[in-house]
């Protein structure tokens, strides 16, 4: 490949929302943007066991957007399979990132020992990708010598989550941009999504591309009403919640609604040692939250609240049941495909008292979306349950930007874009939102598919 072009590979994460991974052909060296888990259906843990397209061994660099799953769960098995490249992310990433990894550890090769499949990776392999993972802010400057031509990649703020970033790729005078997960703008705890307008060539996530949230004063109040008609019927909340980010706006907005008596003080349970520790990170990390908030930190623990209690193991966790209501319960995980909140189902489903929260995006085939679809019986620890709960969901607490926040962040590029890449959606979101852009600026968009490589070339 002569300097003149960058060819990029995408590998995963493409007509799907999980599962990120992309890898760019630039000069004589080959760079890669995450290295995701899949996530849904069972068949997603076969898939996260097959070899890597590309040789590992053969990646320079990985750059990381963002600490959650889908964007590092496959680090660990690309330093397994032969990688042993430089990683770089933003500080907090690094940090969520290594929590995250091996928080789903156990439970990945849990699910390969039920499949008879190898462990997808070890602890040794989780502590040698620490070994080769450096750490950058926001807009400081790496800079590649690809074939004897420099290759400029900085962060930006995406808004995400704490330390999200979109990447950026200067080479011969085109600029590349990758989202990562772009953050819903404006957000109670992240600053807003950086806008960028130098951008040649763009691939965005779609996972919200076509549809919109409710606005956050909306999901405000059906949260509180929520809350509310759990203690006047003296039942029992149960929110699977994200244990980086959403929980942590939640706890905030908890925190607000206490302290300002718009609820009473009831038993709460942060039910998740993952979340515990990744608001721990949130707390270390002040500068990356939004200056209200950081200014707020100051006096105030805002995570932290009357009636809130911190349930770290297992038999604490069990000794929840025995709590009458009203009570409200947060636990991992957000899709309900693991973690604690499955025991929670199991013991609540069937209960016309209870209410399931769903908050965010749920992938295909997880429990927490078929849920969402109807089902009303469901086979959780080899037992047939119920479904008389309650199934409540709240969009407005995603941490995506919805269908009218992508078309208004990709405006400030329009003059100099060339081309858009929809990635990161389901394949419905992916070519709506195409379309839109393309109605919208008359842009060259497209979809592409996964495994699909393309040609883009370079301004000189």
């Amino acid at each position: 490949m002569q300097n003149k072009e960058v060819i990029i590979s995408f590998e995963n994460g493409a007509r799907s929302v999980t599962g990120s991974n992309f890898v760019l052909e630039i000069g004589n060296k080959k760079f890669m943007v995450d290295c995701g888990l899949e996530q849904g259906s069972r068949y997603a843990d076969k898939q996260n066991h097959e070899p890597f397209a590309y040789d590992p061994a053969s990646i320079h660099t990985l750059f990381v957007t963002h600490g959650h799953l889908d964007h590092v769960g496959k680090i660990a098995k690309l330093i397994k399979d032969g990688f042993r490249g430089q990683i770089y992310s933003t500080p907090p990433t690094k940090e969520i990132g290594e929590l995250v990894m091996l928080d789903s550890m156990n439970i990945v090769n849990k699910a390969a020992e039920e499949a008879q499949l190898e462990p997808l990776y070890l602890q040794a392999d989780v502590d040698l990708a620490l070994a080769h993972w450096d750490t950058k802010d926001y807009h400081e400057p790496m800079i590649f010598d690809c074939g004897g031509e420099p290759l400029t990649v900085t962060f930006r703020d995406a808004g995400h989550i704490l330390g999200s970033s979109m990447v950026i790729f200067s080479y011969r005078g085109t600029k590349i941009a990758f989202s990562g997960d772009l953050g819903n703008t404006p957000s109670t705890l992240m600053s807003d999504t950086e806008t960028m307008r130098d951008i040649d060539y763009l691939a965005i996530e779609s996972v919200y591309g076509d549809r919109n949230h409710e606005m956050h004063f909306e999901r405000k109040q059906k949260l509180k009403d929520i809350i509310l008609r759990t203690v006047k019927d003296k039942g029992i909340l149960v929110i699977p919640a994200f244990s980086v980010e959403r929980t942590q706006e939640l706890l905030f907005e908890l925190n607000n609604m206490v302290e300002g008596k718009e609820i009473p003080q009831i038993p709460m349970y942060l039910d998740s040692p993952l979340a515990i520790k990744v608001t721990d990170v949130f707390k270390r990390h002040k500068k990356f939250l939004n200056k209200d908030i950081q200014d707020r930190m100051r006096s105030d623990d805002v995570f932290d609240f009357p009636g809130l209690t911190r349930v770290q193991d297992s038999e604490e966790s069990k000794a929840i049941r025995e709590v009458p209501g009203p009570k409200v319960i947060i636990a991992g995980a957000g899709m309900m495909n693991g973690g604690r909140v499955v025991h929670h189902a199991k013991n609540y489903l069937n209960n016309p008292h209870a209410t399931f929260l769903v908050v965010g995006y749920q992938a295909p085939g997880t429990l927490a979306r078929i849920l969402v679809d109807g089902i009303k019986t469901v086979r959780l620890f080899g037992v047939e349950v119920e479904v008389r709960a309650k199934i409540e969901t709240l969009t407005g607490y995603s941490a995506h930007k919805d269908s009218d926040d992508l078309i208004s962040f990709i405006e400030p590029m329009v003059g100099r874009l060339k081309k858009v890449f929809i990635i990161l959606g389901e394949l419905k979101s992916s070519l709506f939102l195409a379309q839109r852009i393309k109605d919208t600026y008359n842009l060259d968009v497209s979809v592409p598919d996964k495994g699909d490589k393309v040609i883009v070339p370079l301004i000189q």
